[in-house]
């Protein structure tokens, strides 16, 4: 007799799928998806037939294999901050309270086992690559997060890792991907800092030392306004080295909304309004990325 599930047993395997995909930021998984796909489409292989672009089966292959590692970032990271969690956000938390601990910490091990096998398939380089992240990652949610800027800086070389893959795997040195991963790269740290002062009062209470800790909040926003400038300067001397001028309309378009995340920053005092922060920067990368369509 077959067995049917129950509504009760339904509605609580659709809690459990949905707890997870929070635990492992799906939303950002579809985004490292997107950025990978369309720095491979628009980047490096504009003039190739569609079809070709999607039977590439390394390249997916490849996507498959960093999303697996950011997400077992993702777990291992929630793993170690199960305290500072429940303070910061407690609805939100899902390791120690609807995962168990070692259930996690097997789900991260398999996930970076996966990932790296795969890259070693790929290549001798991306192997290395990967099995250099995942112990990066570890390293990071264990000891350095909980240090000033250097776990800051960790999670932005992370991210624009994902983006500078493609030249890798392509044996390539498309000037596009590195300006790409430039742009993800300072956009990550500038919202990995707001992301600690939303953060602060938690990482308090059990010792971490990040910047809005050891600093306060004004100085931490200066040091915020430095790296944006940073940003502004670089992308101006990137603009003006790319020929297209869809994209340099596209890019110079860009800093304005910038701008404002920087007025935003300035008048902002609560851990509503860093979080408000944080997640506009995140839209901002993601119309950033969709920055390679005019390339």
């Amino acid at each position: 007799m077959n067995k049917v599930m129950t509504p009760t047993k339904e509605k609580s395997f659709f809690i459990g799928m949905k707890d997870f995909l929070k635990l492992i930021r799906f939303n950002n998984l579809m985004i490292i998806f997107m950025t990978q796909w369309l720095g491979r489409i628009f980047l490096i292989g504009p003039y190739q037939e569609w079809k070709d672009h999607f039977t590439d089966i390394g390249f997916w292959l490849l996507t498959f294999s960093t999303m697996l590692i950011a997400a077992a970032g993702y777990i291992i990271n929630d793993y170690y901050d199960i305290k500072i969690d429940a303070v910061n956000k407690p609805k939100k938390q899902v390791v120690g309270k609807v995962m168990k601990r070692r259930v996690a910490i097997l789900t991260h091990t398999v996930f970076n086992f996966v990932a790296i096998v795969i890259g070693l398939f790929l290549s001798k380089e991306i192997g290395t690559i990967f099995f250099f992240t995942t112990f990066w990652l570890w390293l990071y949610s264990n000891n350095l997060k909980r240090r000033a800027f250097i776990g800051n800086l960790s999670v932005a070389a992370m991210t624009s890792m994902s983006i500078f893959l493609i030249n890798i795997y392509f044996i390539e040195h498309n000037k596009a991907v590195y300006q790409f991963g430039l742009f993800a790269f300072f956009v990550s740290i500038i919202r990995e800092v707001i992301k600690d002062l939303e953060d602060k009062e938690g990482d308090a209470q059990f010792g971490c030392k990040t910047l809005p800790i050891i600093w306060g909040d004004k100085k931490t926003k200066q040091f915020v306004y430095v790296l944006f400038a940073l940003f502004v300067i670089l992308s101006a001397l990137i603009i003006q080295r790319i020929e297209n001028e869809y994209f340099q309309y596209y890019f110079s378009g860009l800093i304005i909304p910038a701008f404002f995340l920087m007025f935003m920053l300035h008048r902002a005092s609560s851990v509503r309004n860093y979080h408000d922060i944080s997640k506009w920067i995140k839209y901002y990368m993601l119309a950033g990325i969709v920055g390679m369509v005019f390339v």
